[in-house]
């Protein structure tokens, strides 16, 4: 085997770094294995694994390289590798890779710190790291711009269900997010968003504000809650809760739905992702009079909600057609991916509560938003210190994409 040699280049960063070395070893024909590069702060770091030619002569091409980057003030070190070690390096590249993101008001190293152990007791290795969130200025306050690092481990993941708990566990003591997703193909390619709306989409339960209208807000609430936590059917919880609300004047609906108050970053995820060709649903168990509301706010696509019932301007307590209850919000979902030629791994859904645990758990990325402890466990993903617009940041875009896609 010919020899192969590992470069690495260190210093400060400037235009015309990369064609300078890179002649010097087009002149000796020398193959170029792997090359990666990373500039932080003005500060560069290069590596490129090369092959040098059986007739290539090592030393006149170090010699070389050492004088060209001695002219940029850089420094540079030769590695010599092993015919054995470099074999053993081409075996691992089908080895399973994934994800892990962090999302936070901001990111420190305690943060970093406490996720690599995690990955190393695992027995995996953090192979690239790289930060999503844009740059922060410290001269200034910049509120609510969350802070995201993207973490690529490598190998195979025994228990990924386990290491998910180790996660949420670590976040939930540290105040930040830790998602950890397969680095494949659809992860990519998500092409359908679908929303539960009451305290997710929107700030609040829309029944506990008519509850409130109607003066039985303690009533209702205690059922909601009661229904969220999974301690009773969804389905028999929402008969009691509309009963209460018989004879409501649909004056008092409009009025609410004026006031509906949106989730932090909801605009911007939505305006983000419908620019990138997303199709966006809401999957609610809550009614149509409010979802249609903020479809016609955000340009939602697709609405399933439940109806309200109407009987000379006043609320009869009941609704028309079924209950979409957590099983009915999952059937929606595949249907609207089947509607719409998108597989199941392309869909993300997002939710809070129990009835939304069956669409989380068959999307290709199912998050629990500022959700009930029960469904952060039972989710894959969990955001709760950042808003909806966080979600970007698990797609991998990074802060200066996110900013071209505005209008």
């Amino acid at each position: 085997m010919r020899e192969i040699v590992l470069i690495d280049i260190s210093g400060r960063d400037r235009p015309g770094i990369t064609v300078a070395l890179t002649e010097v070893l087009a002149r000796y024909d020398v193959t170029v294995l792997d090359i990666g590069q990373s500039v932080i702060h003005n500060t560069l770091a290069l590596g490129l694994l090369v092959e040098l030619p059986d007739d290539a002569g090592a030393c006149p091409v170090f010699k070389e390289l050492l004088f060209a980057a001695h002219r940029l003030g850089l420094d540079a070190r030769f590695t010599p590798i092993e015919p054995a070690a470099y074999e053993a390096w081409v075996r691992e590249q089908g080895q399973p890779r994934h994800i892990v993101t962090l999302l936070g008001r901001e990111i420190s190293a305690r943060h970093i710190a406490r996720v690599a152990a995690v990955v190393s007791g695992n027995g995996l290795n953090i192979e690239q790291i790289s930060r999503l969130s844009g740059r922060i200025s410290r001269s200034g306050r910049e509120a609510g711009r969350p802070a995201s690092v993207q973490l690529w481990i490598k190998g195979p993941v025994a228990d990924i269900s386990a290491l998910h708990a180790s996660f949420l566990e670590l976040g939930s003591g540290m105040d930040v997010d830790i998602a950890i997703q397969e680095d494949d193909i659809f992860r990519r390619n998500r092409r359908l968003v679908c929303f539960d709306m009451d305290s997710t989409l929107i700030q609040t339960e829309v029944i506990d504000e008519l509850a409130a209208a109607a003066g039985v807000r303690e009533q209702v609430a205690a059922i909601t809650e009661a229904a969220m936590q999974g301690e009773i059917d969804f389905s028999e919880s929402f008969r009691r809760r509309m009963a209460l609300l018989t004879g409501m004047e649909e004056s008092v609906l409009a009025d609410i739905a004026e006031r509906l108050p949106i989730t932090d970053g909801a605009e911007r995820l939505i305006a983000t992702l419908k620019q990138l060709g997303y199709k966006i649903a809401i999957l609610s168990g809550g009614f149509t009079y409010f979802a249609e509301h903020l479809q016609r706010r955000l340009g939602i696509d697709y609405v399933h909600a439940n109806r309200l019932e109407f009987d000379n301007g006043r609320l009869t307590g009941r609704v028309s057609g079924p209950i979409v209850d957590g099983a009915r919000k999952a059937e929606l979902l595949r249907e609207i991916a089947v509607a719409e030629g998108i597989r199941l791994e392309q869909v993300i859904a997002v939710g809070d509560g129990a009835n939304d645990l069956p669409m989380l758990s068959i999307a290709g990325l199912g998050i629990a938003f500022q959700a009930k402890p029960l469904v952060k466990e039972r989710a894959r993903h969990s955001i709760a210190n950042v808003g909806l617009d966080g979600i970007l940041y698990l797609l991998g875009m990074r802060e200066r994409e996110v900013l071209e896609l505005a209008p």
